[in-house]
This record gives structure tokens, C-alpha cells and sequence, in this order.
């Protein structure tokens, strides 16, 4: 019985390799041990192990959706300054963060306002949140994933490139406004929206108001066809009124040095 036990014992770490369970591995002997001293019945021992298997692996899951998304480090809920942003509503924020129903309908949130106000910070925060809560979000400077669609087009791979888009949940567009006003990069981007649409939600920010979108877009019924698929379904913050953090930090040092 015993020598049986111990064959048991040492087929115990290689069954685990085979199966990928690395942190069963480590722990399946610690746990053992304590399964003997408090009287633990088989399931619970298993239980117990398969809960920190999974815990492990849902924690390694997220680092590496973190990592990929390319999202700004340090800007988080945390990090957020909501008194500076009085027309952000905290509790609003936190629970597009959870994606809850947004993400399943393929909504969007669209962030306007001056240089510095917090529009990129906001979008991260809420990017992040969504991948501590599952879903998969990719962080990209408009102007860089034109021109990477630019590329895809040119050699007959848009519509692929646009597949890759599509198992990202949430898609951050940063700086939409910074798009070259040409024909064939708003073109791109217009083919971005429409595949999105009502399927992947999109999250940008944006300098211009509405009205201003035809400085990005030449033709006027591409801007009002973006703008339409954009608003049918979202949530809209306004930071104009945001006194701009680099702006407002330079002030402070100019006082400083006055007194």
C-alpha cells in the first residue's frame, strides 16, 4: 500500500505537466498536507486546487490582455481626477469600466475636449477597467491605425485586417480628429465604423466637436454616415470646459515663481 502511494505521489507532477496545470503543481502537495490535518474530504481538496488553478489563470489572462491592448500605463480609475471633471459622473464611469450592456450591444463612448483635459486618461481608465472585468480592448493613435488599414488595403488585406480588429471588444481610437483630411484615409476609417457598427464598440476621443468634423472627413455625407453610426448607440462626455492639466500646471509654476 504504501509503495503504491508513493508511485501515485510521483506520477501525481506529471500528470499535472500534461495537463498544463502549473499551479496545481505547486501547490497539490502544500495542499495535501493540510487536507490530512483538518480532516478535508477528497472533493474539497480538489475544489480547493481547481479554485486556485483557475483564480491563477484568469490573473495570467488579464496581464497578458493588458499587455496587448497597448493602453497608457498609470492612467486608471485610480489615477483619475474626477473633481477636476465635475461632468463625469464617477459612478457613470466606473460602470462602462464593467461593460455591463454597452460592450455586448456594440455602443460606443465618445470623449470631446481641449488639449490636456483628461480625454485620453478617461479612455484608458475605462480600457483597463474592461480588461479587469474580461473583455479585450486595443489602444491606438487614430492616425497610426489608418495608416496601418492604409497598408492592409494596399495589399488587398483590409478585410482580414478588419477580422484581427474584430476580437477586440472595445477598440480606443485616440486623437480622431488628427487624421489627415484625404479622401483615401478617411475612407479607411469610414470602412472601420461601418464594420463596427452595432457589432464592436468603438471609444474615441476627439479635439472637434461635431461641427467640425467636416476637417476630417472631405466628403460631407461620409462625415454625417460616420457621425450617425457613431451617436446611434453611445454615451457622450463633453470635457471642453476642463482647464487643460499642462496648462494648468504651468500656471501654478508661474505663480509660484511670482511669489
Amino acid at each position: 500500500m504504501k509503495q503504491e502511494q508513493e508511485q501515485i505521489k510521483a506520477m501525481i507532477p506529471m500528470m499535472l505537466r500534461t495537463l498544463h496545470l502549473p499551479t496545481m503543481l505547486k501547490q497539490w502537495e502544500e495542499y495535501a498536507h493540510e487536507a490530512d490535518a483538518q480532516g478535508w474530504g477528497c472533493a474539497k481538496y480538489l475544489a480547493r486546487l481547481i479554485e486556485n488553478e483557475i483564480a491563477e489563470r484568469d490573473t495570467r489572462r488579464i496581464a497578458r490582455h493588458q499587455q496587448e491592448s497597448l493602453l497608457p500605463k498609470g492612467k486608471t480609475f485610480a489615477t483619475f481626477d474626477f473633481n477636476r471633471t465635475p461632468m463625469v459622473n464617477k459612478t457613470q464611469a466606473l460602470n462602462l469600466g464593467a461593460g455591463l450592456s454597452w460592450i455586448e450591444e456594440g455602443s460606443n463612448i465618445l470623449i470631446f475636449g481641449s488639449f490636456g483635459a483628461g480625454k485620453t486618461h478617461l479612455a484608458a481608465a475605462i480600457g483597463t477597467a474592461l480588461i479587469d472585468n474580461g473583455f479585450r480592448v486595443l489602444f491606438k493613435r487614430t492616425s497610426e491605425l489608418v495608416q496601418e488599414l492604409l497598408s492592409a488595403k494596399r495589399d488587398f488585406r483590409l478585410p482580414d485586417a478588419l477580422d484581427k480588429l474584430d476580437k477586440y471588444h472595445c477598440l480606443v481610437l485616440d486623437d480622431f480628429g488628427y487624421v489627415k483630411k484625404d479622401n483615401i484615409e478617411t475612407t479607411v476609417l469610414f470602412e472601420l465604423i461601418s464594420e463596427r457598427y452595432e457589432k464592436r464598440s468603438i471609444l474615441l476621443t476627439c479635439n472637434q466637436p461635431f461641427t467640425e468634423w467636416d476637417q476630417i472627413f472631405q466628403d460631407k455625407a461620409m462625415t454625417m454616415a460616420s457621425i450617425d453610426r457613431l451617436i446611434h448607440h453611445s454615451v457622450i462626455f463633453d470635457l471642453k470646459e476642463v482647464l487643460s492639466y499642462r496648462k494648468e500646471d504651468a500656471m501654478k509654476k508661474k505663480s509660484s515663481r511670482k511669489a
